[in-house]
């Protein structure tokens, strides 16, 4: 898994809202590095959208943050979740089947949206509830008093979504609190308090994966974690992938595929819409002689507005 996305500390965020609980980070990861935020709490009570920074991080009435690892598969071979801070267990729900390829039967779920999960009770009206946990995997029960940092179960894939992540909601007295702006998103000045006990970062957008194959591979597979292949010197091509997230629309991915004897594919993208999480690729044919032996490297440059999002490079080899 190759994960390196653009992140901006909070610098001005070290101060937590004043009487709300601390949360830590409820998953067993990094930040930037082997997970990411996929989606913010939605600040619009129109029918559009808006995360706490004013852009377009959220989809219509989503009440939480998504925390999430790039792929099914990255999933599949376990990530902890975790308590964000010491609470009683009001609620526990497993035994709903993960269904890694993201294919929801919305009939099946109806009422059950959530998936495998808890509801956590913090004190003084203020509630978290954790969403779409592996099957069988959580390991507390109701009315346990657990600690900040107690593994509650895995990352998984049910109820309704598409991508394996965590969904995280806060609530005060019953209402929906973003942890990243409890007073509510401000678009001219940065926020000032938050529930985080440690300054988290902010993302952009980036790049979570470059890959490569024999041809264009499914979005699905991507998605999944099972769309690279071995590529050698009779593969009928060479394609290099490019997954994404946080595209907005105007941004550009500059990308080049290079190797040996002159070997060079290039393309500048430019994102129509909003797209959540995105590929793009480029590749060769093979003719009639076999690919030259040697080193092949792909990358992807990410800008918005000339300001560079993500850079990633990635290689493989050709060998006799």
């Amino acid at each position: 898994m190759r994960l390196a996305l653009f992140m901006i500390p909070f610098l001005a965020l070290a101060a937590p809202a004043a009487g709300a609980p601390l949360l830590a980070l409820p998953v067993d990861c990094e930040l930037g590095k082997n997970c990411y935020i996929q989606q913010y709490m939605d600040h619009d009570a129109t029918e559009n959208f808006k995360d706490f920074e004013c852009g377009p991080r959220s989809y219509n009435a989503h009440k939480g943050t998504d925390f999430a690892v790039p792929t099914a598969r990255d999933a599949q071979e376990g990530v902890d979740i975790l308590a964000a801070a010491e609470v009683t267990v009001l609620g526990v729900r497993d035994g709903m089947s993960d269904v890694w390829n993201g294919e929801i039967n919305t009939d099946a779920i109806k009422g059950r949206e959530c998936g495998n999960g808890l509801v956590l009770d913090h004190g003084d009206g203020w509630q978290t509830q954790y969403c779409h946990l592996r099957e069988g995997s959580l390991n507390v029960r109701k009315g346990q008093i657990v600690e900040a940092g107690t593994k509650l179960g895995q990352m998984g894939m049910t109820g309704r979504t598409e991508f394996a992540h965590l969904h995280l909601s806060v609530r005060k007295d019953g209402k929906p609190v973003d942890p990243f702006a409890p007073k509510g998103a401000k678009c001219d000045k940065p926020i000032e308090k938050t529930m985080w006990r440690e300054p988290l970062l902010f993302q952009k957008g980036g790049i979570l994966e470059i890959g490569f194959a024999e041809s264009v591979p499914k979005f699905a597979d991507i998605k999944m974690g099972t769309a690279e292949q071995e590529l050698r010197s009779i593969s009928p091509a060479l394609v290099s992938y490019f997954f994404m997230f946080g595209g907005k629309a105007g941004d550009k991915i500059d990308v080049q595929f290079t190797g040996p004897d002159g070997f060079e594919v290039t393309q500048i993208y430019e994102l129509e819409k909003n797209l959540a999480r995105f590929f793009r690729a480029i590749g060769k044919k093979r003719r009639a002689e076999p690919w030259p032996v040697g080193i092949y490297e792909a990358r992807a440059r990410f800008t918005r507005n000339g300001e560079e999002i993500d850079t990633q490079t990635a290689t493989f080899e050709i060998k006799r």
